[in-house]
């Protein structure tokens, strides 16, 4: 008998040592850099082919948007999709089209004064990104929101308040030696991000929220004066967040690029998900980008993280043990049916 009843002893003993140390406490753990880099790719394999490539390059030609057929090229070389000649062809001259030195010159000079006419990711980081990371950028958007409010046009309030805390953090990088920089570039990006119309609504609510907070609108008509400075406009204790989207993002763009950063910011709708874009980014550098076109945001997500084996043996040892009690019970019953039956037909 107690032999019988030892694998039974075993899977209590096991069940009960995986239960007390609290399994489902956090059973998700983080994935390091190459198990994402792993998995992302797996999965991309899997779902990658020329018929799914052919209708997206179609679309993108249509359309002649040169950012995605840049993506759409990347992630068939990644891949090894060969696209049929004629198509290659034709994106070669709709790129030759764009790339002549007039056209590239005259692109190049419209996209640096309105971001929105940028044809290409890397125009949006030759033409407007130094522009716009530069105090300049700041100013410029100051300058918009006055013409605005002169207009009567509403003044978009998270354009003026980054270009606040922005011109605000430069004064603070030059005073502090550089530790306000994440401040400085975070907000510069999240601005080209929200002109371009790649912030989420989420996003842009929250970092609206932010703002609203941080900046001293009571003081605007002393800025506009001009006898405060800009960094007096801008409560620094109430930027911990702002601050560390924009560490984050920095991640991200030293991973792919400014430009690549900005578009990316199309699948961050919190602070967590920009921490969350920041591995990933690591893990896939410039072929971020097609991962999300690919599989998804909450594919690619979910790759950061994975069920702990602590959890998976416990779930396994709670299994076995259940498995284990219903077979026991089982045999009873049948064991009692089968002596009732025997008794009446004795």
């Amino acid at each position: 008998m107690a032999l019988a009843m030892l694998p039974f002893s075993l899977t209590v003993l096991c069940a009960g040592w995986f239960m007390l140390q609290s399994p489902f406490t956090a059973p998700m753990v983080e994935r390091n850099v190459e198990q994402i880099n792993a998995v992302l790719t797996r999965a991309m394999a899997q779902q990658v082919s020329l018929q799914w490539l052919l209708p997206r390059v179609q679309e993108a030609l249509l359309t002649q948007d040169l950012i995605a057929l840049d993506m759409l090229l990347g992630i068939a070389n990644d891949h090894d999709v060969l696209l049929p000649r004629p198509m290659l062809e034709d994106i070669a001259q709709l790129d030759a089209d764009r790339s002549g030195i007039v056209a590239r010159t005259t692109a190049c000079g419209a996209c640096a004064v309105d971001i929105n006419s940028c044809e290409t990711l890397s125009q949006i980081g030759a033409c407007a990104v130094p522009f716009e990371l530069t105090p300049a950028g700041d100013v410029n958007a100051l300058r918009r929101a006055g013409q605005n409010y002169v207009n009567g046009v509403p003044v978009d309030q998270l354009d003026l308040g980054l270009a606040i805390v922005g011109i605000g953090a430069t004064g603070a990088v030059l005073a502090t030696g550089g530790t306000s920089y994440t401040i400085k570039a975070g907000s510069s990006i999240i601005r080209i991000a929200a002109r371009l119309g790649t912030l989420t609504p989420a996003l842009s609510a929250r970092l609206g929220q932010l703002v609203a907070d941080a900046v001293r609108w009571d003081l605007m008509s002393d800025l506009a004066r001009g006898s405060i400075a800009p960094s007096a406009m801008v409560d620094t204790a109430k930027l911990a967040e702002l601050s560390d989207i924009g560490r984050n993002l920095q991640k991200v763009a030293t991973s792919t690029s400014v430009a690549d950063t900005v578009s990316l910011l199309r699948h961050v709708d919190s602070a967590q998900d920009a921490a969350r874009l920041a591995q990933i980014t690591q893990a896939l550098g410039p072929r971020s980008r097609g991962a999300f076109a690919v599989l998804g945001k909450t594919r690619v997500f979910r790759a950061t993280v994975r069920i702990s084996n602590l959890a998976i043996g416990a779930s396994l040892a709670v299994y076995a043990l259940a498995l284990q009690i219903l077979i026991f019970v089982t045999q009873r019953v049948g064991i009692g049916f089968l002596r009732m039956a025997i008794g009446r037909y004795a």
